[in-house]
């Protein structure tokens, strides 16, 4: 003990050594606080899983149900006095979607028109971060739809497999502010069976693209826009403009607004939408969703 007293360097030497663990502890510490810090995702820039008629970037938490319910009115210029679509023959649609896994969640739903039975799904892939290590999101939505109707829809050579159809959309978005959020989708839709009767030059394989946003007007109103455009349909096939106000709390969104499609189901919309929003072919329509978690 004696030595080490009279050797200054070797005492400093030690307490230096003793301290190197501390401090290289506290780095890691620092350094997994920025790393959490850089990582950490935005607050969502939607409050549904749905923007009228567009998938949107938001996945259920895990454990959360949603129940959906997607209602349109006839066309408000249908020639007679129906109260805006209101007294025409409507399209609703029924759902439930549930958060399975984080960032994955599925769903089933059920629609008038047609009598779609659908299973769908959705997975986040990539997450925009606070920061802005991550500038956008990007989210997989896909389904496949099952037509109920009567085997007198499907023609003399019918097979259960004619029923079956199929949509996919990859929804590239953005928060830009806490007011304006932006997004823009691809969307695959394949038909196993189409009608060439009604709608000659029509393909199996349809293409589209979207863009839709949303700008906040109060912490629970927005206002909300859409456009969809097939790229490879016959030309009595017309693209989709939706304008909406959303009011949304922590467990409910009411979507109200007017728009071009009335099929509900993206793969009936994208493909056979024939309502021409120049031409005052206009529905009236409403979303509301309410959350549960367990």
């Amino acid at each position: 003990m004696n030595t080490i007293i009279h050797k200054p360097g070797l005492l400093i030497a030690l307490l230096l050594m003793l301290s190197v663990p501390h401090q290289l502890l506290q780095a890691q510490d620092n350094n997994n606080a920025e790393v959490k810090k850089v990582q950490k995702p935005v607050r969502s820039p939607w409050e549904s899983g749905m923007l009228i008629e567009t998938q949107t970037g938001l996945v259920l938490p895990q454990k959360t149900l949603e129940f959906v319910i997607q209602h349109r009115f006839g066309n408000i210029n249908s020639g007679t006095f129906d109260l805006l679509g209101i007294y025409a023959a409507s399209n609703i649609r029924l759902a439930l979607n549930y958060g399975l896994f984080n960032k994955f969640q599925i769903g089933i739903g059920t629609t008038k028109n047609k009598k779609y039975q659908d299973v769908n799904w959705k997975y986040n892939i990539l997450t925009q971060t606070r920061s802005g290590s991550m500038p956008l999101s990007l989210t997989y939505y896909g389904n496949i739809s099952y037509d109920a109707r009567e085997e007198e829809y499907f023609g003399a050579d019918y097979k259960v497999s004619d029923r079956i159809s199929y949509f996919n959309q990859l929804i590239l978005g953005r928060k830009f502010s806490r007011i304006v959020s932006v997004q823009l989708s691809g969307s695959y839709s394949h038909y196993n069976q189409i009608d060439t009767t009604s709608f000659p030059g029509m393909k199996h394989d349809v293409f589209g693209v979207g863009l839709a946003g949303r700008v906040k007007i109060s912490p629970q109103t927005s206002i909300t826009m859409e456009y969809n455009q097939p790229l490879n349909t016959p030309d009595n096939i017309k693209p989709n403009l939706s304008l909406g106000v959303e009011i949304a709390t922590s467990s409910h969104a009411f979507q109200i607004f007017l728009t071009t499609y009335n099929g509900i189901v993206p793969q009936e919309n994208l493909s056979y939408n024939t309502n021409d929003f120049l031409k005052g072919d206009i529905l009236l329509g409403f979303n509301i969703t309410r959350l549960w978690g367990f």
